[in-house]
């Protein structure tokens, strides 16, 4: 395993556990930030700007009366130590957003040069879909939507996956066998259309030499 591999795996396994609701915590922590913006936002048209200050003031409101209450009480003051973002996980970030891209690429790279028809007609009939579901909303209910069909949809999955798996099996053959169908009737035919007519028109360039 590669030193890129290792630094960006625990990154990686945190946001599988929060996504699998494996440390409740933290999953209910983004579960209620995530609710609690979208609803201000949208539902009660706060800006932005105002929710940080916000929120700001009531995290240093906090740390302000805790701290002067452990004064008082004789205890030590809360230690933010903890607090302190290093720099390997900086690093492991960056390599994790870097890679992320350049996968990116390389799956558009294969769809549209490298895979069947079929794989490029679903991507871009995606895409389009997409594009109108996001013109019916605006970037925040996306995103929005966006994590909770991801905190949702994986649990749902590993519940049920020998299910999901038979079913998705099912599903794949009759997929290739219509894809089997279509490329057989249509695509071959239109192949063997040109074929025949670049043969005819060779024929008749050779009786015209003649």
């Amino acid at each position: 395993m590669s030193s890129t591999e290792k630094s960006s795996q625990p990154i990686l396994d945190l946001a599988r556990d929060i996504l699998l609701w494996r440390r409740k915590k933290m999953s209910v922590m983004v579960f209620f930030i995530s609710t609690a913006t979208w609803v201000l936002m949208e539902v009660y048209q706060f800006n932005f700007i105002t929710i940080v200050c916000w929120v700001g003031m009531a995290v240093v409101t906090s740390l302000f009366i805790w701290g002067n209450m452990c004064r008082l009480l004789g205890k030590e003051p809360p230690s933010l130590s903890g607090l302190e973002i290093t720099e390997l996980s900086t690093a492991e970030m960056t390599i994790l957003f870097r890679e992320s891209i350049e996968e990116a690429v390389r799956w558009m790279f294969r769809v549209g040069a490298e895979s069947e028809w079929y794989v490029f007609a679903g991507l871009v009939a995606g895409l389009w879909i997409l594009s109108m579901v996001g013109s019916c909303m605006d970037l925040l209910t996306l995103v929005y939507i966006g994590i909770m069909m991801s905190m949702t949809i994986p649990v749902i999955y590993v519940k049920y996956e020998d299910k999901i798996k038979r079913y998705g099996e099912r599903v794949r053959v009759h997929w290739r066998k219509l894809v089997e169908i279509v490329d057989e009737r249509l695509f071959k035919n239109v192949k063997n259309k040109l074929f025949k007519h670049k043969e005819k028109k060779e024929t008749e360039k050779e009786k015209k030499v003649e």
